[in-house]
């Protein structure tokens, strides 16, 4: 059997992968935070499946839960690489951040909650992937944890089922995803914001920043804020996260003072589920604007810039015809 997928027949094994891609890359995604290291799993999950479970005909071993059995694969080969994922975190220059998944066009596009697992399902989880803010909490769990929450609190998968895939007890299942959420919780009180608000909110921030402006900043930032600026040592950048609101506020208006504005266009796209800011300089992306709110949402707790360009490259401009732009 060819190892390259242009050589090999649209079997059916095949066309099984195809339809549960989605899902797959959305599970792994959220396990890894990267695209790059996503589509890897993928490919070898998908060599693994028509390997493992297509016949001579191409056709699909005799057995329901395909589905299952694929899940079982990708997550298995998602936590088997996630030694050499936890080795290039840690020589990261500066704060990481997971990579922008920039979608629809506004806060009109519907997000789907997933369905409430044993009553324990994550308040306000897009069914997608997990938010930008909740994945940077997810990266101080370990692996197995990590994959126990995605499964159930993202995506809603019972604790058995979780056993099944993982390999694992469901009452072990059930241990690991206690400690995962509050874990969680103890980091990131979630209160899911108002799509409408949480726009508003981005486009006012987008103002103040741009222009400089520090005392708007200062009216919109939370005491407690919190700002992650990731460029991965390609462009300039904070090392480490920014607490506090002057110190934020300051940090955001130097910025402005020294980057002109000009010649930028501000995009407002969903990312990772969340109506956010998109910056273009002409046809390349400039940087992702991801923003936490509090729980009236009135003001931001916690701000994620990707500048990294090779966490951009990804990232198209949106048709010429668009008209929510901003210099």
């Amino acid at each position: 059997m060819s190892d390259d997928p242009a050589e090999l027949p649209v079997d059916t094994a095949t066309r099984v992968f195809a339809v549960h891609r989605e899902l797959l890359f959305s599970v792994v995604y959220s396990m890894t935070g990267s695209v790059s290291d996503t589509e890897d799993v993928l490919q070898d999950t998908w060599l693994v499946w028509v390997d493992s479970e297509g016949g001579e005909d191409g056709g699909v071993r005799d057995g329901s839960d395909l589905c299952g059995r694929l899940l079982r694969i990708a997550v298995g080969r998602a936590l088997a690489r996630q030694t050499g994922i936890s080795r290039r975190r840690a020589a990261y220059v500066g704060p990481w951040l997971p990579e922008p998944l920039v979608t629809g066009p506004g806060p009109d596009v519907p997000a789907a909650a997933p369905a409430d697992t044993d009553g324990s399902a994550w308040p306000g989880m897009r069914s997608e992937s997990a938010p930008m803010a909740l994945m940077v909490v997810l990266e101080t769990l370990p692996a197995l944890e990590r994959a126990v929450f995605v499964l159930n609190e993202v995506f809603g998968y019972p604790y058995a089922e979780i056993g099944q895939i993982l390999g694992r007890h469901p009452g072990t299942v059930r241990q690991l995803a206690h400690r995962a959420r509050e874990h969680v919780r103890a980091r990131r009180p979630h209160y899911p914001a108002d799509p409408q608000v949480q726009q508003r909110l981005t486009e006012r921030f987008i103002a103040a920043a741009m222009a400089g402006d520090l005392a708007a900043l200062l009216e919109l930032l939370a005491p407690d804020v919190t700002m992650w600026t990731d460029g991965g040592g390609k462009v300039r950048s904070a090392l480490r996260p920014v607490a506090g609101r002057e110190r934020v506020a300051r940090s955001l208006s130097g910025y402005a003072a020294s980057h002109s504005p000009r010649g930028l266009d501000v995009h407002y796209r969903h990312v990772n589920g969340d109506p956010s800011a998109v910056v273009f300089d002409g046809d390349s992306p400039y940087a992702v604007l991801v923003m936490d709110l509090d729980a009236p949402g009135d003001q931001v707790t916690g701000i994620y810039l990707v500048t990294n360009p090779d966490k951009l490259s990804r990232v198209v401009p949106p048709p010429s015809q668009d008209t929510d732009q901003g210099r």
